[in-house]
């Protein structure tokens, strides 16, 4: 395995200065989404969701979970019914976890950098879109994000490894994939970048993440969002 580089201002500079549009994910490389509300707990209530509404016990390894999306794909292998019951509990436990989202040190600061250049900014995201623009409205961070691209639906089908949110975002802003752009923190996020051939930026804020996302093949890492800043002048 080749590890990329780490927090390397050149090659950082190279990738934004020659992006047209610059695509970020949302929990993590923004905010910490269950910062104050743990996402183990939204695991259990939504579990409890599931055996109030009849559909009994998850197995146990979806109860034990850390992950609620664990919770949403196997609510989708179910049923129609069972996937839009659970991700509406999903949202609204999205939705009340961003009062208590930790911002990530740099990244509104990077947000309002990149607005600046005039070129669009994307988020694109697994979690849900309500979610999100509460957080922009309560952080007013509006007026810097061109376009969301994050879940509306109850299909797990579409959301990332899957290329369907980077396509949605490159179709509205009109930016093709090798002019953008996307920093993410997790394998997932990587493997998105490659099925549409655009760049790729990990945020390995975590012991464990610069190997992760470097077997994923992830083209540079920054350990802090902050390295990204003063490197998106286009030119």
């Amino acid at each position: 395995m080749t590890t990329p580089p780490v927090d390397d201002p050149e090659t950082l500079r190279r990738i934004l200065s020659q992006a047209e549009a610059l695509f970020l994910d949302f929990d993590g490389p923004i905010c910490s989404v269950f910062a104050g509300l743990p996402a183990s707990i939204v695991v259990d209530q939504l579990c409890v969701v599931l055996a109030d509404g009849g559909y009994g016990d998850p197995p146990p390894d979806i109860e034990k979970s850390s992950d609620p999306f664990d919770v949403l794909k196997y609510a989708a292998t179910l049923g129609e019914t069972e996937a839009e019951y659970v991700n509406a509990a999903f949202t609204a436990h999205e939705v009340e976890a961003i009062a208590t989202a930790e911002p990530t040190p740099g990244a509104h600061d990077l947000m309002h950098a990149w607005s600046q250049t005039g070129r669009p900014l994307a988020i694109v995201s697994n979690n849900s879109t309500v979610a999100i623009e509460t957080y922009l409205d309560l952080h007013e961070l509006r007026p810097y994000v061109t376009y969301v691209s994050a879940r509306t639906r109850p299909e797990p089908a579409l959301l990332k490894p899957d290329p369907y949110l980077l396509n949605r975002a490159m179709t509205a802003l009109g930016v093709p994939s090798e002019a953008v752009a996307f920093v993410g923190d997790s394998v997932t996020d990587v493997e998105a970048a490659h099925a549409v051939r655009c760049m790729s930026v990990g945020y390995a804020n975590k012991p464990g993440k610069v190997d992760l996302l470097s077997s994923a093949g992830v083209d540079v890492i920054a350990s802090q969002m902050g390295s990204l800043l003063g490197r998106a002048h286009p030119g």
